[in-house]
């Protein structure tokens, strides 16, 4: 990094405000963990309300002037192309940036930084068509021509996660550029060593006018909630918790900011009898060890029909105990650390927690290795479906609840017993039941005969408390439009 960073910790890394990476007004820090290690290697300038304010100041002054959108839609596209292709020569940088950071297994980044290059490319080629509609109102002696044209919503807070740190900002960043809005990002303060990096080539690189994306790294409960608060911001997009995406609610009736949200989820798997087991098991071990179970997706409620229960909750034991967990930089890893200690800690009290309410732990849960926030892939049954903690509340982590049902009769209930709907999962041979369960799940995602599944060109959101909105897909510009009537009497 241009700005450096320091194993000591010295605080060198900054902001990115108006196309330069500017110093944060105050002098506190924001301490960044290596989660293989649990040692720390390197810090953040953490922002302030002050930060926010210049950063917003600089997407307000870039809108309002229309450096960004008074370009031809052709131009636009063509740079978002190009903002792409620079990210895509620096993937092997961001990977290992995300590895540092998060701990994931550099697989895994490799395909997040991947996504997130299709994802620019998908909205580069978005922005030539963004078209309005038209209709003739004549009639009762009048001569009434009438169109729709889309506008950008204006200025736009972007507050995101710890768990695909780079992939998620710049999944925020490409439909709101698209769209012609500019862009202020609050990234994770647990992993903000990619969006620096970001920051510093966008300044080398001079693509966009100064001010159209905007980085300030700080605290959740400092700077996001300045950013939140903002009355000069237009719209929210927050990827995180649901408790976190109701404090942004509130936070944003005080101008009526349009909000887009991201939540949890407490995502049920359905394997039936007939399904194919070599698939299915190897597929509900994946859907919640991959990434540590830090997946806000993650299948974590795995439900078997009763007379293979025993045969599949076996095999993703198994699964499992052959994962090798070690650090993301160790092209063998297969599951990394969690995230920080706090978030250990957090995941061993539900395994406590889950083992005190009388499930029966099958395999995992402890820590692994005496340095970093390893937890051992763990495997609960609860064969009586039990409301626990453990098979209600998301986790977060590497955690599973084993539950069997009888039949194709007991998966609407099941499924939608939570207050979340984001992902479901159903393994079945039978083409009736697969497309009956996917119009019974009330879920924004359903796979079928696989888990995870995701491209740009579809849609992702929620149900219920997983989120208001959807992200990617045409679906995903349209939260950053406002639609304008315009009526011409002729």
């Amino acid at each position: 990094m241009a700005n450096g960073t320091s194993p000591q910790g010295t605080t060198r890394l900054q902001h990115y405000i108006g196309g330069k990476m500017i110093a944060a007004s105050g002098t506190d820090s924001i301490p960044v963990y290596d989660p293989a290690t649990g040692q720390q290697i390197a810090s953040v300038a953490a922002g302030d309300a002050s930060d926010i304010d210049a950063a917003v100041a600089a997407a307000r002054n870039c809108f309002d002037t229309r450096s960004w959108r008074s370009r031809t839609a052709h131009e636009r596209s063509n740079t978002i192309w190009q903002f792409g292709e620079r990210l895509a020569a620096h993937a092997d940088e961001f990977a290992e940036l995300e590895v540092r950071d998060n701990g994931m297994p550099l697989m895994f980044a490799r395909a997040t930084i991947a996504s997130l290059v299709n994802g620019l490319r998908y909205y580069a080629g978005m922005v030539t068509k963004l078209h309005g509609i038209s209709t003739d109102l004549s009639g009762n002696g009048r001569e009434l021509h009438a169109y729709t044209c889309s506008e950008p919503v204006g200025v736009v807070g972007a507050i995101t996660p710890w768990n695909a740190p780079l992939g998620v900002l710049v999944n925020k960043i490409a439909p709101a550029i698209a769209a012609g809005c500019s862009i202020v990002c609050k990234p994770a303060e647990q992993t903000p060593l990619s969006s620096v990096r970001l920051g510093e080539l966008l300044e080398e690189w001079q693509l966009f006018p100064d001010g159209l994306i905007n980085i300030v790294n700080g605290y959740g409960r400092v700077a996001g909630q300045a950013l939140a608060d903002h009355r000069d911001v237009d719209k929210i997009t927050f990827t995180g918790s649901t408790a976190g995406g109701k404090t942004l609610i509130k936070a944003s009736a005080g101008n009526l900011k349009r909000v887009t949200l991201e939540l949890g989820g407490k995502s049920p798997l359905f394997i039936f009898d007939d399904a194919d087991l070599k698939r299915a098991v190897p597929a509900a071990a994946m859907a919640i060890f991959a990434n540590s179970g830090q997946v806000c997706f993650a299948g974590s409620r795995l439900y078997i029909q009763r007379g293979i229960f025993d045969r599949v909750i076996e095999g993703v034991a198994k699964a499992g105990q052959a994962m090798k967990l070690g650090s993301g930089m160790d092209p063998t890893t297969q599951m990394g650390p969690l995230v920080s200690q706090l978030q250990l800690e957090r995941v061993l009290a539900y395994v406590e927690s889950g083992v005190g309410e009388g499930a029966e732990l099958v395999t995992g849960g402890h820590q692994q290795g005496d340095q970093g926030y390893f937890l051992a892939p763990t495997v609960f049954a609860n064969r009586d479906r039990r409301p626990l903690r453990i098979a209600t509340e998301e986790i977060f982590g590497p955690v599973v609840t084993a539950m069997p049902f009888d039949g194709p009769e007991e998966l609407e209930a099941l499924a939608n017993d939570t207050n979340y709907g984001l992902g479901s999962g159903v393994f079945t041979s039978s083409v009736t039941t697969a497309h009956r369960a996917a119009k019974l799940i009330r879920a924004g995602n359903v796979w079928i005969n696989c888990y995870g599944i995701l491209d740009k060109a579809m849609p992702f959101g929620g149900f219920k408390e997983s989120g208001w909105g959807r992200e990617s897909g045409f679906e995903g510009i349209a939260p950053f439009l406002e639609t304008k009537s315009v009526y011409t009497m002729l």
